[in-house]
């Protein structure tokens, strides 16, 4: 199991400024079974931990004497270093399942781009899923090398899982196809061309206020002779 070391935090609130600077990551450790407690923890070890675990993954979190089997519950990023700036984890209970976002792998070379020239598209490139905490996948591998043609296609239901975990997403949804070059540059185009449309109808909306403003001058004209008349 993938484990990370912790120590318990005693400096709080403003403080926790201070300790990034150092280089000490502050976070908190709770659950339904477990007090709140804050924890630091190195900054760089974090991050090489996390590129591992990710958020899906029931880890071990040892703060001194005491071991949590926890999920990193939500990381907080500085939004302009994007380094993490506080992370939660949660400690469930083992006995009931729970709720997880599970990073999709796509592997293996589609034939339909390698011999058609195709565009793979990918239509999402996470999905949710629900387990017990242990049974939760790391990832879930996706493997394109049966998109032979521009009608294969990878549906929800293709996905390759354990039988102790539900996907929670409608089994018929798309999420792999290889499409035609063409079509994709005429996906791309669409904006462009909508664009020019529109600029092209507001134009001709300009000229026709323009037209019913010289109607309305030549018919105050003829009105004004008539009068003098």
């Amino acid at each position: 199991m993938i484990s990370i070391k912790a120590e318990k935090r005693k400096d709080l609130g403003k403080k926790g400024t201070k300790l990034r600077k150092r280089g000490i990551l502050p976070a908190v450790v709770y659950g339904p079974e477990v007090e709140n407690e804050n924890i630091q923890m190195d900054v760089k070890e974090f991050n090489e931990f996390y590129e591992e675990a990710g958020g899906s993954t029931l880890v071990s979190l040892k703060v001194g004497d005491k071991e949590y089997l926890v999920l990193v519950q939500e990381v907080k990023n500085d939004p302009l270093t994007g380094e993490p700036t506080h992370v939660d984890f949660y400690q469930p209970i083992l006995t009931e399942e729970v709720e997880a976002t599970v990073e999709l792998i796509f592997e293996g070379e589609a034939p339909a781009v390698k011999d058609l020239g195709g565009t793979l598209v990918k239509e999402f490139q996470e999905i949710e899923v629900k387990a017990l905490p242990q049974n939760l996948p790391h990832e879930i591998v996706v493997n394109v090398e049966g998109l032979k043609t521009f009608e294969d296609e990878i549906l929800v239901k293709d996905l390759k899982v354990a039988d102790n975990v539900t996907i929670l997403r409608d089994p018929e949804d798309l999420v792999a196809i290889v499409t035609p070059a063409e079509d994709i540059e005429a996906e791309l185009e669409k904006p462009i061309a909508e664009a020019e449309a529109e600029v092209k109808v507001e134009g001709e909306e300009d000229k026709d206020k323009e037209g019913e403003g010289e109607e309305t001058k030549e018919e105050i004209k003829e009105e004004t002779k008539d009068d003098k008349k």
